[in-house]
């Protein structure tokens, strides 16, 4: 089995979370061949600490860009991460994951993600449940399955390729999964404990907060090409998530504003109809079935003549706290 894997992070003034990221990853039971770790420009302790780690870990390398003055989010994380891409030479690798510097992995993490696509060839991308601790509870972010989540993107390295890597816009985590299901391959994530990591910061809140963070949520949506009927379907779902009501509206007037102001879209003009095709199919029959759908219609000659995906069993018990 080959598990060569590397992680590239971009990030900014990650100080108060990056020491409980950096520890998680060095405790993982197979650990990165390399770790990539963009530093966009910060001001706070981040360099100091990242400099005490990479003399302690070899495998572990620092990039440093110019300060910017700001914190990029969207297509800013993705000049970042390509900053970090481009340092490597992506064949020495079998996978790769583009990881956020605030989170907390469990010990098993990328180990458990290698052993299930090695038992399913159609995956391409996939990654566990990201979930917050809240009042003392560990809450789910509530991802759906379709999708790999953007804060550790797990790629096979050469359908990353193929791919073509991640489109620099907003909206760029819920592309690729789309355009993966459009060549016949699977993104998902699993909901088990040994795959439950803790996000130490709420999505969507690294920068002016949550509320501007269902803003940038919305417009992604409406550059990617989403439908009306979907996005207010989906704004719907979100109802029940702090701050009530609130994020849920700010969410939909993201799409509505860009709507209104003319936003450019993502100029794939068959990806878009596909998207929307999938989401008016996943509004009739539900997104698992939507998803086994494209998958039947679209198998590739490889994964049509690939052995069927093995049963994975689960490494702990399903109902053990996450």
């Amino acid at each position: 089995m080959n598990r060569q894997y590397v992680l590239i992070s971009p990030g900014r003034n990650e100080a108060q979370y990056m020491r409980q990221t950096l520890d998680s990853v060095i405790a993982q039971t197979v650990r990165p061949a390399c770790w990539v770790i963009v530093d966009d420009g910060s001001t706070d302790e981040t360099p100091a600490i990242l400099a005490e780690y990479a003399a302690r870990h070899d495998w572990i390398r620092v990039v440093t860009r110019t300060d910017r003055g700001r914190r990029a989010v969207g297509p800013g994380v993705i000049e970042a991460f390509y900053a970090g891409y481009e340092t490597i030479n992506p064949n020495d690798f079998d996978y790769l994951c583009k990881l956020d510097l605030d989170l907390i992995l469990p010990a098993g993490y990328f180990e458990e993600l290698m052993r299930r696509m090695e038992a399913d060839s159609r995956i391409a991308t996939c990654s566990g449940k990201s979930y917050i601790i809240r009042d003392g509870k560990f809450i789910s972010e509530r991802h759906g399955d379709e999708t790999s989540i953007g804060a550790t993107k797990f790629y096979r390295r050469d359908r990353f390729q193929e791919l073509g890597g991640f489109v620099r816009e907003v909206g760029w985590d819920g592309i690729d999964v789309h355009r993966c299901r459009m060549m016949g391959w699977q993104a998902c994530s699993w909901d088990v404990p040994e795959l439950r990591f803790t996000h130490l910061r709420q999505q969507g809140t690294s920068h002016k907060g949550a509320l501007t963070g269902r803003m940038r949520q919305g417009h992604g949506q409406y550059f990617m090409g989403t439908r009306p009927i979907y996005m207010l379907a989906t704004s719907v779902y979100r109802l029940n998530e702090k701050p009530y009501l609130l994020a849920s509206a700010a969410m939909f007037w993201g799409y509505v504003w860009s709507a209104i102001r003319r936003k450019p879209r993502y100029e794939n003009l068959e990806f878009r109809r596909f998207l929307q095709r999938w989401q008016l199919r996943a509004l009739l029959v539900g997104k698992k079935r939507a998803v086994a759908e494209v998958l039947l219609q679209r198998a590739t000659v490889t994964d049509a003549n690939a052995a069927p995906p093995r049963k994975i069993e689960p490494t702990s018990d399903p109902g053990a706290p996450g």
